[in-house]
Parts: C-alpha cells; sequence; structure tokens
C-alpha cells in the first residue's frame, strides 16, 4: 500500500491533473450537449460545475481528521495531498464562475428574474473571496509574505466557510424544498460525515491533551451522560430536518433583530448547522478537563 500511496502518478501537481482535466473535460461535454442559447442552459451548467466541485471541498475538509482518528499510510497521502484536492475543487468552481458571469452579463434579465437573491449573492461572494484568497497562498511564494497566523486565517476560515455554503445548500434541498435528487442526499451526508469527523478529532486531541495533565481523571457521570444525549439528538436532528426546520426557522425568526440578519447575514438562523453544534457541544463535554466537569478517577 505504501508504495502504491508514494507513486507519483497520484500524488501532487499529478494527481490535481489526473482531478482537474477529466472534471473539464466532463464540463465541456456538456457544454457541448446543452442548450446555452438562454438563461435556463446557463443556470443548467452552474448547477452542473459546482456538483462536479463540491466532493473535492468535502475531502479537503476531512483530511487532517481522518489522520488523527484512523492513522496510517492512507491518512498521511491523503493529508499530504490535501492542497491538490483543493485545488481541483477550485478548478470546477472556476468553471462555476465562468457560466455565473456569462449569466450575469449576457442574461441579465433571466439573473435577475430567476436566478438573484441578494443574501446568496452575499454567500456566493464571501465564498469566491475566500476561494481566491484560498489559492494565491497554497503556493510558496505568497505563502512566506504571510506568518502562520494569517495563512491559518485564510485556509481555515475559507474552507469551513466553502464547505458551510455547500452543506447548507444540500441541506436545504433535503429540508425545505419539495423535490430533492438522490445527489442531494450523497451530498448532504457526505458534507455531514466530513465534519462530524473534524469535531471527532478534536475531541480526541483534547481528550489526549487532558490525559497528559490529568492521566487518572474522568470525565463526570453528568457530564458524559448530557454529552452523550446531546450527540445522539445531533445525529437524530440531522436526519429529521423535514420534522423541525419551519418550527425552528420561525422561531429563530421572531425578533425582528433576526429576521433582518436573515436578510444580510450569511447562513443566519444557522439551521443546518443546529445538528452539528449539538454534536460538537456533546463532544466538548465528553472531552471536559478537571475543572470543567471532570474528577479524579479513584485509585484502587
Amino acid at each position: 500500500m505504501g508504495d502504491l500511496l508514494n507513486n507519483k502518478a497520484i500524488n501532487g501537481w499529478w494527481l490535481f491533473a489526473i482531478i482537474s482535466l477529466p472534471m473539464s473535460a466532463w464540463v465541456i461535454l456538456e457544454v457541448l450537449a446543452t442548450d446555452l442559447s438562454g438563461g435556463a442552459g446557463i443556470s443548467e451548467m452552474i448547477g452542473f460545475s459546482v456538483r462536479l466541485a463540491v466532493p473535492f471541498i468535502y475531502l479537503a475538509m476531512a483530511a487532517s481528521s481522518f489522520q488523527v482518528l484512523f492513522p496510517g499510510e492512507f491518512g498521511r497521502w491523503w493529508l499530504r495531498n490535501r492542497r491538490y484536492i483543493g485545488l481541483s475543487f477550485a478548478t470546477g468552481m472556476a468553471w462555476q464562475g465562468l457560466f455565473i458571469f456569462i449569466m450575469s452579463t449576457v442574461y441579465r434579465g433571466y439573473y435577475a428574474e430567476e436566478v438573484y437573491y441578494f443574501r446568496d449573492e452575499l454567500e456566493g461572494s464571501v465564498g469566491y473571496i475566500f476561494l481566491a484568497a484560498m489559492v494565491v497562498t497554497s503556493f510558496n511564494l505568497t505563502r512566506r509574505k504571510l506568518d502562520s497566523k494569517q495563512w491559518k486565517v485564510i485556509q481555515k476560515g475559507g474552507i469551513y466557510f466553502l464547505w458551510g455554503y455547500a452543506f447548507s445548500v444540500y441541506w436545504w434541498n433535503l429540508f425545505y424544498y419539495t423535490d430533492p435528487r438522490p445527489l442531494d442526499f450523497v451530498y448532504y451526508w457526505a458534507g455531514f460525515v466530513a465534519f462530524t469527523l473534524r469535531i471527532a478529532a478534536w475531541g480526541k486531541l483534547r481528550r489526549k491533551a487532558v490525559d497528559r495533565q490529568h492521566p487518572n481523571a474522568s470525565a463526570s457521570a453528568l457530564y458524559r451522560g448530557v454529552g452523550t444525549a446531546m450527540i445522539a439528538l445531533g445525529l437524530l436532528a440531522a436526519a429529521t430536518g423535514l420534522q423541525w426546520q419551519a418550527a425552528v426557522t420561525a422561531f429563530l425568526t421572531t425578533p425582528a433583530w433576526s429576521a433582518t440578519m436573515e436578510l444580510w447575514l450569511p447562513f443566519w438562523p444557522l439551521e443546518p448547522f443546529l445538528p452539528l453544534i449539538s454534536i460538537g457541544l456533546g463532544t466538548a463535554l465528553l472531552s471536559a478537563r478537571p475543572d470543567t466537569g471532570v474528577v479524579a478517577a479513584t485509585a484502587k
């Protein structure tokens, strides 16, 4: 396995070429098969190109977490090639950006009547700003101009935002609109798993840090019980959005300030992320430090 994963054909720029060239060829073939004489055809290409790109932001999101949870040759290969996986995502999004540009310039009427929605425009614009910054700072020449904190803000902030944008789209497709496609289920759950792995890896590292400082400590029964319940609640909520979305959205946007923020603040009021927040809080309780709910184990 190690020899295969170290083969240059599936590492670095070769891996990028293996992914991005067929992706681009597929987009071109789809362009040739699509009627682009109207806004509807361009809109179809916008959706098609982003569907090709989305798996790679999920893979980039999960790379470091997988290695923490399941250390090994495959995890090291995945983490080593995270940059090239991310650049493959950028390739798909560049195609989408091209089609959005054509839509907004050539078919302005269709765009204004059928596509434009201010918050979507805001989220998409922020996403492209992050993506451009991430691509530019992926190379050593530009990375050297930033300190480690600045670089992490761009890269980590960008990957969280871009993951959140893709994940929330598929959450709404499943739990708000009435005609989800089978691929919506796949992309929703793939995005959910990618972030859940990140939570689990954070919990594992946090627990290890506690164990190093307090080797004979364990979480209190109360924290373990509440933490487990919150994780279970998050998993249940992740699968049952249809049952609670309308009521929760209505409740969260009842205050006038919240309803206003919904128009301006990306992702507000965070409905797609509430199950993951619950899982994250539960994980925090299960990996709590001694001064926040951990008691020393009784020596025997």
